[in-house]
C-alpha cells in the first residue's frame, strides 16, 4: 500500500449523539504512544468540543484481512454509550483535545476474532523543536477529514484538503499553542490532523532537496476558525461540528486555527495509568 493510501486511513469518522437529540459529526485520527519497545498506548484525537454533551458516540472503523490489510468497503460501527464521559480531557482549558483509549475497544473485538484496520500517527510524527526551526513560515500542508458530513461511505475514507500555513508553526500564535492555516475549513473538520505530507522527494526550508525521500510531520489538530459579521467584527469560532443554515452575516474567511501537536504529548502521563 502506497504511503498515502495508508495516511487516509489514520482518521477515523466520529457521529455523536447529542443530549438535544441532534446528530453531529466530527474528525478523529488515530495515535499511538511509546512506552517502551513492547508496550505502546493506542488512542484516538480528537476535540473537546467534538465529543461534548455527547450521550453516544459512534466510531466507523475497517476491518482488516489476515494480513493486515484494509477490507476496503467492510466496516463496523462501533456504538457506545455515555460517549463523552469515555474520554480523556486535555487539563488545560486552552487546549482543545481529547483522547480516547482503545486498547479495550481492540481486545474486545480480537476475542471475537475481528481486527481493525487503523494505521496510526506516531510520537515520531510530531516535530521535535529541532525541525519546527528547520521549517519556513510557509510550508504546504494537508487535511484529512470529514467536512460537512463528507465522506467515502462505500469505502470508510476521509476527504483530503490541501492548504498552506498562515502563520508558522515555529510562533505561538497570539501567545497560545497554536498556528494558523489557510485552508477551507467546514462543519465536521474538527479534530482534523494537519501535517505537512511529501512522499518521492521534497526540499525543504534550507534549499536543501532530498530525492526519494518521504516525510510526514504531524503540525497538529484543528479545532476552530474565524469569522467575519454582519458588521465587520472578527470572531474566533469553534469548527462546528453539523451542517446547519448559516446566514449570510457571518462569512468564513478560509482560516483555521490548529492547536500544535505538541500538547498531545502532555496526555502521555496522563495515560500511563492505563498501561
Amino acid at each position: 500500500m502506497m504511503l498515502a493510501e495508508m495516511l487516509m486511513h489514520t482518521t477515523v469518522r466520529l457521529e455523536c449523539q447529542l443530549k438535544n437529540g441532534h446528530i453531529s459529526t466530527g474528525t478523529g485520527f488515530f495515535f499511538t504512544f511509546r512506552i517502551d519497545d513492547k508496550t505502546n498506548i493506542p488512542v484516538i484525537i480528537t476535540n473537546k468540543h467534538v465529543i461534548a454533551d455527547g450521550i453516544r458516540g459512534t466510531f466507523v472503523l475497517t476491518k482488516s484481512n489476515g494480513v493486515g490489510e484494509p477490507i476496503l468497503g467492510v466496516y463496523d460501527r462501533i456504538v457506545l454509550d455515555n460517549f463523552e464521559s469515555l474520554w480523556l480531557k486535555h487539563p488545560d482549558i486552552n487546549v482543545d483535545l481529547a483522547v480516547f483509549p482503545l486498547a479495550p475497544l481492540i481486545r474486545q473485538a480480537e476475542n471475537q476474532s475481528i481486527k481493525f484496520f487503523a494505521p496510526p500517527l506516531e510520537e515520531s510524527h510530531i516535530p521535535s523543536a529541532v525541525q519546527l526551526d528547520a521549517l519556513s513560515g510557509l510550508e504546504n500542508i494537508t487535511m484529512l477529514g470529514y467536512p460537512n458530513g463528507i465522506w467515502d461511505e462505500k469505502n470508510n475514507l476521509p476527504i483530503i484538503r490541501r492548504g498552506i500555513t498562515a502563520t508558522s508553526p515555529k510562533y505561538d500564535y497570539n501567545g497560545l499553542p497554536i498556528f494558523v492555516i489557510d485552508c477551507a475549513c467546514f462543519p465536521g473538520s474538527s479534530g482534523s490532523p494537519v501535517l505537512i505530507f511529501d512522499q518521492g522527494g521534497y526540499t525543504d526550508a534550507r534549499g536543501c532537496t532530498y530525492v526519494g525521500a518521504n516525510r510526514i510531520i504531524l503540525l497538529g489538530a484543528l479545532f476552530a476558525g474565524p469569522q467575519h459579521v454582519a458588521e465587520g467584527e472578527i470572531q474566533t469560532i469553534e469548527i462546528p461540528l453539523k451542517q446547519v443554515p448559516i446566514s449570510l452575516s457571518k462569512i468564513p474567511n478560509n482560516l483555521g486555527f490548529v492547536i500544535k501537536s505538541q500538547k498531545i504529548l502532555d496526555f502521555k502521563p496522563l495515560l500511563m495509568p492505563h498501561v
